[in-house]
């Protein structure tokens, strides 16, 4: 199928100008979904002034108005559960169940949760003689990766449009059809022309207009550290204002007394949750040293649970990564680990021999890693676990925040108390105690080279504001 109109410019679907196309890729087959044609520099340039040309009137909208064509937008891809289920397993290679319980829930419940913290949130307030007011910073460029495809463009578009921004939105090029989807839902519930345009494009050429164009003034990205190393670079010669989601490199720390077989096995269902194409992912399992061998036993057991597969398949619970670039990618990281001199306790570099198609990985984890081992250190974004153990609480603190990053993470100890004592001092924007459930109301974002910024809820609301302080 090709889609010719792959630009929402303005309230329509237009031709890109750019001449190219791009394939959209199923995980699992490596059949063509849809070829998709791709804007340009000239495209991101019309899409932001369309923006600029609706902001003045989508800013002095009533927020009841907005928030109730957010909120229609929202019901209607709701109708549509199965289908953007379906597609971003297809499209990313996460298992069905995962799809419908997360990619699609949790992009739903972002909306959901921006409309209730935009009810709660104090908007205005008085310091002594002054008033001080929260506006909307104005134009917003959204980049969105392809891992959560719908998750994080509703996290960042609809605490935008519901505070006044207006928005242009440039999804990954592997994952772009549930963005699409958005696109058709706004235009279905009336949302005025310019309020929300997608540019569908390369990050070299439009990715490069919406971080540097004069009349953007928020740019908002989630992807990888050099993507926001560019971004930052981009938005520097406008001085605009960055919001960055980046990279992760989440410890899970096990201390003595904890319940270890309850810890480690959710921590390998943490770690290859959506194939381990999770930023947030808690990759480094920190356990005490003397207890090495046996958490090595509790780790394979537990990975031999997963049934690999196709995606779309409910019995399957672990899919392929995204592409065959990602393939590689992790399949190299493995090879890296045991040449590192890493040991190897379960999966390997190899695609799994009952695979001829897909872009298969298998499951694995790695022990006897170290701190200055790259599998130790860089993001591998791919069903890899790699242990290592720890001489004390002192230690595993330190091996847990000897990290670039600071994303996520968790701790499971014999206590609430123990666990607490040691999550607090970790560098990292969140933190799981004891088996605590991600909540997506609370910030979400990091610590060093994860990120600037934070999204969801209340949090999510003030990226998209300026404050101005009248004085009487």
């Amino acid at each position: 199928m090709q889609r010719e109109a792959a630009l929402f410019v303005d309230g329509v679907w237009r031709t890109g100008n750019s001449g190219k196309s791009a394939d959209v890729i199923e995980a699992a087959t490596e059949e063509v979904i849809e070829t998709v044609v791709l804007g340009d520099e000239g495209d991101a340039a019309a899409a932001i002034m369309a923006a600029r040309r609706a902001f003045a009137g989508w800013s002095g909208t009533a927020m009841a108005d907005r928030i109730a064509l957010v909120e229609a937008a929202n019901q209607l891809l709701k109708d549509d559960h199965e289908l953007i289920a379906t597609t971003i397993s297809r499209e990313v290679g996460t298992p069905y169940k995962y799809s419908r319980a997360v990619q699609a829930q949790l992009a739903f419940t972002d909306v959901e949760n921006t409309i209730a913290a935009a009810g709660q949130f104090e908007w205005s307030r008085t310091i002594g003689n002054s008033l001080i007011e929260r506006e909307p910073i104005g134009v917003v460029s959204a980049i969105t990766p392809w891992n959560f495809p719908l998750h994080q463009v509703c996290a960042k578009v609809a605490p935008a449009l519901v505070t006044g921004c207006t928005v242009v939105l440039k999804p990954s090029q592997v994952a772009p059809l549930s963005a699409f989807m958005l696109a058709d839902a706004f235009a279905k519930v009336g949302l005025p022309p310019g309020v929300f345009n997608v540019v569908f494009g390369a990050g070299v050429s439009v990715g490069r207009v919406m971080a540097s164009h004069p009349e953007v003034d928020l740019v908002s990205l989630t992807g990888s550290v050099r993507a926001g190393t560019a971004v930052m670079t981009n938005a520097a010669q406008g001085i605009k204002r960055v919001a960055l989601e980046l990279g992760g490199k989440s410890a899970m720390v096990v201390l003595p007394g904890a319940p270890l077989e309850e810890a480690v096995s959710r921590s390998v269902a943490n770690c290859f949750a959506n194939n381990g194409q999770t930023c947030s992912a808690w990759t480094r399992l920190l356990v005490p040293a003397s207890q090495l061998a046996e958490v090595e036993e509790i780790v394979a057991a537990a990975v031999a649970a997963f049934v690999v597969g196709n995606p779309l398949d409910p019995a399957n619970t672990l899919g392929p990564v995204v592409s065959k670039a990602q393939q590689d990618s992790v399949q190299n990281y493995i090879r890296i680990g045991i040449d590192e001199g890493a040991r190897l306790i379960v999966g390997g570099p190899d695609t799994p021999a009952e695979f001829d198609r897909g872009y298969f990985v298998a499951p694995t984890v790695l022990s006897g890693v170290t701190p200055t081992m790259r599998v130790a250190r860089e993001e591998i974004f791919g069903p890899v676990l790699v242990v290592l153990g720890y001489q004390d609480e002192a230690d595993a603190v330190r091996m847990a925040n000897d990290s670039d990053f600071g994303l996520s993470g968790a701790v499971w100890g014999a206590d609430d108390e123990q666990a607490l004592r040691v999550a607090r001092q970790l560098r990292t924007g969140q933190v799981s105690v004891n088996g605590g459930k991600f909540n997506p109301a609370a910030p979400f974002g990091g610590y060093k080279q994860s990120g600037i910024g934070r999204e969801l809820g209340s949090f999510g609301l003030e990226e998209f504001l300026e404050i101005k302080a009248i004085h009487r």
